[in-house]
């Protein structure tokens, strides 16, 4: 069905469940998410295993680093941002991550780049 939805809910559970790691599936766009995720420090690390992404994920102590993650551009419905309509999430202590025309970065790249793009999912 929905490949990045099952990723991203893949992560949510293995926070829940207080996992050291996950794996899931590997394409190239999902990888370029969770290099994403690792720079912005939601991921210890990211590497690729066989056919798998393996992903460390990251606690503070016993807190998790992720606490909610929602997506915005589905399947039947496609969410497109320009640039000076990027907003910040949570008051600045989330972000989302955009598919621009020079890959995906969070909003606060794409709004310095001044790139719009398909709004993939939000992070708090």
């Amino acid at each position: 069905m929905d490949p990045i939805a099952d990723m991203l809910v893949i992560i949510k559970n293995g926070y829940l469940a207080n996992k050291e790691q996950v794996v899931l599936p590997y394409s190239k766009f999902k990888l370029q998410i969770a290099k994403v995720l690792e720079k912005e420090g939601r991921v210890e690390k990211t590497q690729k295993e066989g056919k798998g992404l393996e992903l460390v994920l990251k606690y503070d102590k016993t807190k998790p680093a992720i606490n909610e993650i929602k997506r915005v551009s589905k399947l039947g419905r496609r969410v497109y941002i320009k640039s000076k309509h990027i907003k910040s999430i949570k008051g600045g202590r989330g972000f989302s991550i955009i598919s621009t025309p020079n890959g995906v970065m969070t909003d606060k790249d794409a709004r310095k780049k001044n790139l719009g793009g398909e709004v993939i999912c939000q992070i708090w």
